[in-house]
């Protein structure tokens, strides 16, 4: 059984940092692509980032240059360092494997003063 539990949420001020991260289990995150998406209130869910199998980055142009996407095989998480954090960057954050079903339940990030 799959499950990813994404936990590092909360609220921050605008030029601040957050990391979220996600414990996967009953999968082995370095076999496969891992993602993390977000979806703000009223919109779309959309990809923020990806981390291929073979440790390739991609980022949606919105969070190039202040995310950083990574991965731990050994403790099998994977993580999302976020920098200079901006309002519009507020969302439920979810963390999920590449060409699956798989879903974390999200965790809450705002970008407040």
């Amino acid at each position: 059984q799959v499950q990813l539990v994404e936990s590092g949420g909360g609220l921050v001020q605008p030029g601040g940092s957050l990391r979220l991260s996600c414990a996967a289990s009953g999968i082995i995150v370095r076999i496969f692509g891992m993602d993390w998406y977000r979806q703000a209130p009223g919109k779309q869910r959309e990809l923020a980032a990806t981390i291929t199998s073979g440790g390739s980055t991609r980022y949606v142009d919105s969070v190039k240059g202040r995310f950083t996407i990574s991965r731990d095989n050994a403790k099998n998480m994977v993580y999302l360092q976020m920098n200079n954090m901006k309002p519009e960057d507020t969302a439920v954050y979810y963390c999920h494997v590449v060409s699956t079903p798989y879903w974390g339940q999200g965790t809450q990030v705002t970008v407040s003063s």
